[in-house]
This record gives structure tokens, sequence and C-alpha cells, in this order.
């Protein structure tokens, strides 16, 4: 309670504050015929994306080709993030069909890399993690040569719960960082930096012992108060948990009452955290104002692994 206090009376000191989107933020609009077309699929197999929920800016570029962000858990998360767009408060009982219907619209649009998340379902014993499970082994037998790229919550730290998903052996395992230490009150009430470090450092063990064909993967926002060095030492953080991939991208305010904008990042700020990163040894930096963590999701796959091999050689 006293975390969305903090929150509501941030929000009402910068309301008249609120800043003019530069011109580098300039959203493509697409063809309409494809996001109908996905639309029509996602409605009828009555699942949700973060494309939406999310009011994601790429959304229209992402289903012009024909692909999507699937959500888990249905459209209502249980914690209070002062910067996202979904519904906050009870959520309803899982659907025991949506791992199937996620796997057949996976099918549909034949995605060669889908992407998975979630809401925070901590009223479940598990956090969700075994419908996660279900989702990932359902996918891969209906498409068994399409990559699998999972972004998870933190399951309040259950190292068990984590370890369920592992074993369903998605190719990339991403859990977004999301800000800086020093923001984690303000902008992830409900969340832990070091936790979110430790979940990391559990899954590159997992990928150095069990998998190795898998990605460890983790991305913020920039634009809420951070400063550019603070960054560049959260990608050190990343980097001493053996992440591969990160992204990074600007933080948009979804609606009034979520977080407002401190500043607008420029791309050369972008470029130049992007050149550090892959100093820093990341297999593969997304960085520029529009990324997202799946935006190009199965490039910075793809391209991870040329990094990797060219690095070996």
């Amino acid at each position: 309670m006293q975390e969305q206090v903090l929150i509501k009376n941030f929000i009402a000191k910068k309301k008249k504050e609120r800043l003019k989107k530069p011109d580098w933020l300039k959203i493509k609009i697409g063809d309409p015929t494809n996001q109908n077309a996905v639309l029509k699929l996602i409605d009828g197999l009555n699942l949700h994306t973060v494309c939406q929920e999310a009011r994601c800016p790429n959304i229209f570029e992402c289903w012009t080709d024909k692909t999507a962000t699937f959500m888990l858990g249905g459209d209502t998360c249980t914690r209070h993030c002062g910067f996202c767009a979904v519904n906050k408060g009870k959520p309803m009982d899982l659907d025991p069909n949506e791992p199937m219907h996620v796997a057949e619209a996976v099918k549909h649009l034949d995605l060669k890399h889908a992407v998975i998340t979630s809401v925070n379902r901590d009223d479940l014993p598990d956090g969700g993690a075994q419908h996660w499970a279900d989702t990932i082994l359902a996918v891969r037998k209906l498409n068994p040569t399409c990559k699998i790229e999972v972004l998870i919550p933190d399951f309040q730290g259950n190292e068990t719960a984590l370890n369920i998903v592992l074993e369903a052996r998605p190719e990339v395992l991403n859990h977004n960082t999301e800000t800086i230490a020093r923001l984690y009150r303000r902008v992830r009430p409900d969340a832990k930096y070091q936790q979110t470090l430790e979940l990391l450092e559990r899954s590159a063990k997992f990928r150095d012992t069990q998998f190795p064909n898998m990605k460890t993967k983790s991305g913020i926002m920039v634009g809420l108060g951070e400063e550019f060095d603070e960054v560049v030492e959260l990608m050190k953080d990343l980097r001493s948990v053996s992440c591969d991939i990160m992204t990074i991208g600007q933080y948009l305010q979804p609606y009034e009452k979520r977080l407002p904008v401190e500043r607008y990042v420029t791309p050369e700020e972008f470029a130049e955290w992007k050149r550090i990163g892959l100093e820093l040894g990341f297999k593969h930096i997304e960085s520029s104002p529009l990324t997202r963590s799946s935006y190009h999701a199965r490039q910075q796959t793809e391209e991870s692994v040329s990094n990797f091999v060219q690095i070996g050689k």
C-alpha cells in the first residue's frame, strides 16, 4: 500500500511536466490486412498478447509481419509496477486450454521463433510455473522446429518453480530487470533487484550444466530517471551472472496514471550502450528507442549465436 501511495505522489508531481515525444519515436502503422488476421486469430482462440495489454508501440509492425507475443495467465496481474499498462487485481482461474491454443496460434502463424510471456500470478502456489511448462511442451509438440523464447516472472524467488520452466527447455530464458537497482522501489515495488539477478544466475547455471543451447536474456527501459553510467553498471551486473542477450528501450508512459517519462534518451546514447555491452561480452545487444523484449526476438537469438561463433574463432 505504501508503495502505491509513493507512485501516486510521484506521478502527481510530474503530471504537468509531460514531455513531448521526439521525432525518432515515430511508429510504423503497417498493413492492416495481416494485423486484422492476427487479431481474429487471437480472439478466436481466446488468447491474450502483451502487444495489446501492455500497449506495445511495435504492435502494428509486428502484427503486419504476422507475429505476436502471447501472454499466459489471463489479462490481470497481481503486482503493481509503476510503468505497466496491464490490468491489476485478482486474476481469474487459469484456462486449461490455453497451452494448446497458444500452440495452435504458433502453428497457424507459421512462427519460427515464438515468444511467450505472462502476467504475474502470485496467487498461485507455483506462480503458474507448471502452466508455463505445459505451454512450452504443447508448442514444441505441435511445432517441433519452432524456437521458444519465454519471458517469465520471478516466481517470488521460488527456485523449484523456476526449475519447472527450465526443465521444459525453452531456447531462450528471459527475465527483465526493467530498471536500475536505485529505482526499484518506485518502478517495481513488488520485486527485488537481487532476486532478479539470482533468477538469471540460476538459469545460466542450468544452461551451462544441462542445456547449452539455451540463451539467457534480460532487458530494461530507460527514461525513468536513471543515469547513463547506472545503466552501464546494470549491464556489468547482468554479465556477472552470465546473461547472454540484453535489450534496452525507451520507456513510454502508457496512460496518465502510470509513471511519467523523465527524459527521452537519444539514439546516440542507445548506440553507445550497445557498443559498451558488446565490449562487456554480451552475445547480442538490442538497443534503440523502440526496442522491446520481443522486438526482433528471432534476429536477436540468431545474431547471438553468430557472435558466439565469431568469438569462439
